[in-house]
């Protein structure tokens, strides 16, 4: 659906994948914040995959690794395996960030990583970076 060319936030399509409502509304005002225009939230895979088919393109999918059904790195196999998908930028985001976890989701092939609670100081420079294409792993404040 897209390449992995830099991207404006004003200009791009990012989906969320996230089950707690308080989380979607924080990313929502943040992504407004910064000038996202078009956004979807979704709280599952099956659902994400639902709305996918609708968007002309989907730039960045933030996913929630623990997800009801299905987990964040299942959802990404599938992501992966969809030809509509193969430019998306799939970040995780997640409140488990212990270390072995981090290593999982570099193993597995997220573009990036950012740990919750979402820090509303540092997301915008987070997002901007991740949509021009730069890899964001954070927990918190500090990159790893």
């Amino acid at each position: 659906m897209t390449s992995k060319t830099a991207i404006a936030p004003a200009d791009a399509y990012i989906l969320v994948v996230e089950d707690n409502l308080q989380n979607m509304l924080l990313l929502s005002r943040l992504l407004d914040h910064i000038g996202v225009k078009r956004y979807e939230w979704k709280a599952s895979g099956w659902e994400m995959f639902d709305v996918i088919a609708e968007l002309p393109r989907v730039d960045l999918i933030l996913l929630d690794l623990h997800l009801p059904q299905e987990d964040g790195f299942a959802l990404l196999e599938k992501i992966r395996a969809d030809a509509r998908l193969s430019g998306t930028r799939v970040v995780a985001v997640t409140a488990d960030v212990h270390p072995d976890t981090i290593q999982r989701a570099r193993a597995a092939g997220f573009d990036g990583f950012l740990g919750k609670p979402i820090s509303p100081r540092h997301f915008s420079r987070q997002l901007v970076d991740i949509l021009q294409g730069e890899p964001v792993w954070n927990v918190g404040q500090n990159k790893i």
